[in-house]
């Protein structure tokens, strides 16, 4: 609706400087408390179907029973509300419902700022330096408590049938419990569907980690519809392999290669990383495993004086290696230059470092739930070169391929 600028006008007479426009006594405050009001008035002669002082056609026993004061929370601040009464107690204003006292928006403003790791103290210190308005802590509480039951829909919805490549690894989160903080691991599940979009599939937590756990996580994928995988990778994740093949035979296991390299590169000092991160990586760009197996080799020829782990931990690794060698370059990519979980990891990471510790699971979980939603809203195309790879998905998994 357009205002009229002899309007305008009239309101900004006396405008000086900005405090009296959106300071605490400003035009913009004062209109808002009194449109609101005169909603509200014009929702009770609706309600009551005659005009104030005008009862000539009253068909009703009750009236008009003078107001009360509401306190409302909002971007503007504080703003106390006259709310119009009536007799008995029946008009419910729409536009500023009985219970509500803040208004539509207020409450994604602090879930947003929750989601981006910030504190109670944050928040409370946030809100009122930019809008003035004093938030305790049990509102906020309150507030972020409501994302507890969209956490138990979206860990129980259904997924997708088929999964080209699914990516499983585990942060750590400082959590207390017992009365003593612990490192509890918060396992994560990133599929990328048939049309190569990344989707969180789940998210788990754990003291400990084995094949009887991720057994329990792998029939939960199961049971929400995951017909098939074709590629899982993994950063050697305990027990994983035997879980995921007693659900899905035919899934291929591969070891993750960012995994394997920054494992490598913990023992190298930083003068050193550059050469030997290249010479890892032509043993994972090598075009076979017969010459992926010689860049091993030479690599161990080169630094198995100096750095004896690295070696080891690659042939300890190699069978569930060298299974990326037997795709074309095109999933290849897909596999091991996707670091899709990494990504994840990293944001999510930055969210959880002003904690030290969360209080209980539920607050942790929040947060990271919070969180994976603002990451996923990034996640709106496909991963690089997907088509050439589901090319060559069709074509080595031609029976297992969902017709699209």
């Amino acid at each position: 609706m357009a205002i009229p600028e002899d309007l305008l006008d009239a309101l900004m007479k006396d405008y000086k400087n900005p405090e009296d426009l959106i300071g605490e006594t400003g035009l913009l405050k004062q209109l808002t408390k009194q449109l609101l009001e005169r909603a509200m008035k014009a929702e009770m002669t609706e309600h009551l179907c005659y005009e104030k002082n005008a009862p000539a056609n009253k068909k009703t026993n009750n009236s008009r029973n003078g107001s009360y004061k509401k306190r409302v929370k909002g971007e503007f601040g504080n703003l106390d509300i006259d709310v119009p009464r009536d007799r008995d107690s029946s008009f419910e204003p729409i536009i500023l419902p009985k219970g509500q006292s803040r208004f539509t928006g207020f409450d994604d403003k602090i879930i947003a700022l929750y989601a981006r790791g910030m504190t109670t103290r944050d928040i409370q210190a946030h809100l009122e330096e930019i809008y003035g308005v004093e938030v305790s802590p049990t509102l906020i509480s309150q507030v972020t408590r409501a994302v507890q039951e969209e956490i138990t829909l979206w860990q129980n919805r259904p997924l997708d049938e088929v999964y080209p490549i699914v990516y499983l690894d585990a942060i750590r989160v400082k959590v207390r419990q017992d009365n003593r903080v612990i490192n509890k691991a918060v396992y994560l599940a990133v599929g990328v569907n048939i049309d190569g979009l990344k989707e969180v599939l789940g998210m788990w937590t754990a003291e400990t980690e084995g094949a009887k756990f991720w057994l329990q996580i792998v029939t939960e994928l199961k049971n929400r519809g995951v017909k098939d995988i074709f590629i899982a990778c993994v950063d050697g994740l305990k027990g994983f392999p035997e879980a995921i093949e007693t659900i899905y035979p035919d899934t291929q296991i591969q070891l993750c290669l960012v995994h394997m390299v920054r494992h490598s590169l913990r023992y190298v000092t930083w003068k050193q990383r550059k050469e030997v991160a290249a010479d890892l990586k032509a043993i994972y760009q090598a075009p076979t495993v017969e010459e992926a197996e010689l860049c091993l080799g030479q690599f161990e020829d080169k630094w198995n004086a100096s750095h004896p782990t690295i070696g080891k931990s690659w042939r300890r690794n190699w069978e569930r290696i060298i299974p990326l060698f037997s795709y074309p370059p095109e999933i290849r990519r897909a596999i091991y230059t996707t670091n899709a979980i990494e990504s994840v990891n990293m944001s999510l990471r930055e969210v959880t470092k002003n904690r030290g510790s969360f209080p209980n699971d539920e607050s942790m979980l929040k947060l990271l739930y919070l969180a994976l939603k603002n990451i996923s809203k990034k996640w709106t195309m496909p991963i690089r070169n997907w088509k050439s790879a589901m090319n060559q998905f069709t074509i080595i998994f031609e029976d297992r391929v969902p017709n699209i």
